[in-house]
């Protein structure tokens, strides 16, 4: 398996449900948010098997920090198949 880096840029209001996508994915391994300028606001790794009520401390702390950020990026590291992308 390799990570594979994305960075994706979007509105703070956008933020919450953008993650919520992201983990329901499920090959995500790592999310970075930072501001518009490169500040890092919070990192979490996601590991299989993450769910449910486990997630609802980090929603809640994504959920709050998109209130009171306008723009953001998130940088999302996945673990790809090498095999599939040949």
């Amino acid at each position: 398996m390799a990570i594979k880096k994305e960075s994706f840029s979007l509105n703070g209001e956008h933020l919450l449900q953008k993650i919520k996508d992201l983990i329901a994915e499920g090959n995500v391994t790592k999310i970075t948010i930072s501001d518009k300028s490169g500040k890092e606001l919070m990192s979490f790794p996601l590991t299989i098997g993450v769910v449910g009520a486990l997630l609802l401390p980090i929603l809640a702390a994504v959920g709050a920090l998109a209130a009171l950020i306008a723009e953001c990026t998130i940088q999302v590291e996945r673990e790809v198949d090498e095999k599939q992308h040949e």
